[in-house]
């Protein structure tokens, strides 16, 4: 596919219009429908690739779900208008804490390490994938540290010695490296969003409103840190039921705040046969499963696809993983950060900034993509099951994400997005298990829809793992 060049407001306009019918069309649906979304607001993020046009396209391919998802069920046709610069905010954070602040997001060893030939970066903010590096490395009790443990090794035997040991990290390769790799080769020959439907039983009898469009349906989500609960974020804010699973020793607390917007949080021993008796008996009253375990981590605990669907035959399922789902690094743990760096994005932002060492995306644009993305793909299966009785499954993937991006590079620009202000949050409180916050308007406007989240932000863990 031709890279697409941002040089003006006139085409940076076309050019998120061009990436929704890339996203939009990715899910089977009618491409033109694309140009249907408004967009508003001018500037964009400093990178080398296209970040706002892209957060702003995975927004409105979201909004186009909703509307298609309203003309089957009140025959109304919607209008969706997404604002660019708000989208560019909520790609990065969205709670402004009164009297309190967000626990740092990253572990002190994470970050990008200079190589005997090159770069490489650490993933540490999880304790055991820490643990897997000082396996390798020895102890890190600082970033220096990491520095100096790092500086003697080649890039590509360290990062496969952490992986071979339970850990994350990613070598800095080129686009031209990651195409001519394995991993890449995999990722370009396959399709960005591979969803299949089957026989779902008889159409369900929904009783729905057209202001809170998933109001009475629920979302089992399972997914961690950014891109799933970014999806079931969205499923809380246009009305569904979410339940959110963690594990007993599981805990994110520099994400949490920002995305158990909306949820029940609830906690589930999925290696206790109690625990995964809890599961399949929510599982049961789901419309929608999110999660985002590694291929094959379902299966192992006895909760495989077939299980799920005898469990809830008609079930939307949706998953994602980091490097997508065939090729020999499919069960590769991964991350935002991660993918960034194996796939070029981070090599091509070093040049792009005349850097001396990797710059990624100034947002975590992959993780935010790929969660309105995931919400898209789960309303369309919403939309399948009422329309013709089947259940869908769709799997996505944060390397898939990468190729849509990079395929629309932007050229420098001195228009940059107006510096946010106090008119950008909601007027009202949001009542955290933290303290008092504002948040930022949401980006996305559905004509007709109320698009707003019941329940403030909590801790992990805080409900009984039940339905409201």
């Amino acid at each position: 596919m031709p890279r697409r060049r941002v040089t003006s407001e006139t085409t940076r306009t076309a050019t998120a219009h061009g990436l929704t019918r890339t996203l939009w069309g990715a899910l089977g649906a009618p491409a033109e429908h694309a140009e249907r979304v408004r967009f508003t607001a001018a500037g964009s993020l400093p990178s080398a690739f296209a970040v706002t046009d892209f957060a702003a396209a995975a927004v409105a391919t979201a909004g186009l779900a909703v509307a298609e998802w309203l003309a089957l069920t009140h025959r109304q046709v919607a209008t969706v208008e997404v604002d660019r610069r708000l989208a560019s905010i909520w790609f990065a954070t969205t709670l402004r804490p009164i009297g309190w602040s967000v626990p740092p997001l990253r572990d002190p060893v994470t970050g990008d390490y200079a190589t005997r030939d090159g770069w490489i970066r650490l993933h540490a903010n999880v304790p055991r994938h820490r643990a897997a590096a000082e396996r390798v490395l020895g102890p890190l009790a600082h970033g220096e540290a990491a520095a100096q443990a790092v500086a003697p090794w080649c890039g590509g035997e360290l990062e496969t010695a952490i992986v071979d040991a339970g850990g994350c990290a990613a070598q800095m390769r080129s686009a031209a490296a990651w195409t001519a790799h394995a991993q890449g080769a995999a990722v370009a020959a396959g399709p960005c969003v591979h969803m299949t439907t089957r026989p779902g039983g008889a159409a369900p009898d929904w009783h729905l409103a057209a202001t809170r469009p998933l109001q009475g349906l629920r979302v089992l989500d399972l997914t961690r840190v950014l891109a799933g609960p970014v999806a079931s974020r969205l499923l809380a804010g246009l009305g569904a039921t979410v339940l959110r699973i963690d594990a007993p020793d599981w805990d994110e607390p520099g994400a949490t705040p920002e995305t158990t917007l909306g949820k029940h949080c609830a906690r589930l021993d999925l290696a206790n046969p109690d625990g995964r008796a809890i599961l399949l008996e929510l599982l049961a009253r789901a419309d929608v499963f999110m999660h985002g375990l590694r291929p094959g981590a379902l299966d192992a605990l006895g909760l495989g696809a077939a299980t799920r669907s005898q469990v809830a035959p008609g079930l939307v399922d949706v998953s994602l993983d980091a490097y997508g789902w065939t090729g020999p690094w499919a069960a590769r743990r991964g991350f935002d950060s991660l993918v960034q760096m194996s796939s070029g994005m981070a090599e091509a932002g070093m040049r792009w900034h005349n850097a001396t060492a990797p710059r990624p995306l100034p947002v975590q644009a992959l993780d935010h993509a790929t969660g309105y993305w995931m919400a898209a793909a789960a309303i369309r299966g919403l939309t399948r099951r009422l329309a013709h009785g089947e259940a869908t499954s769709a799997l996505l993937s944060l390397a898939h994400s990468a190729r849509v991006l990079m395929e629309c590079e932007a050229e420098p620009d001195e228009t940059r997005l107006a510096a946010e202000t106090e008119a950008d949050c909601l007027p009202q409180l949001e009542h955290t298990a933290w303290g008092p916050a504002h948040r930022v308007a949401a980006p996305l406007r559905i004509a007709g829809v109320d698009l707003r989240w019941d329940v403030p932000a909590g801790r992990l863990g805080a409900t009984a793992p039940r339905w409201p």
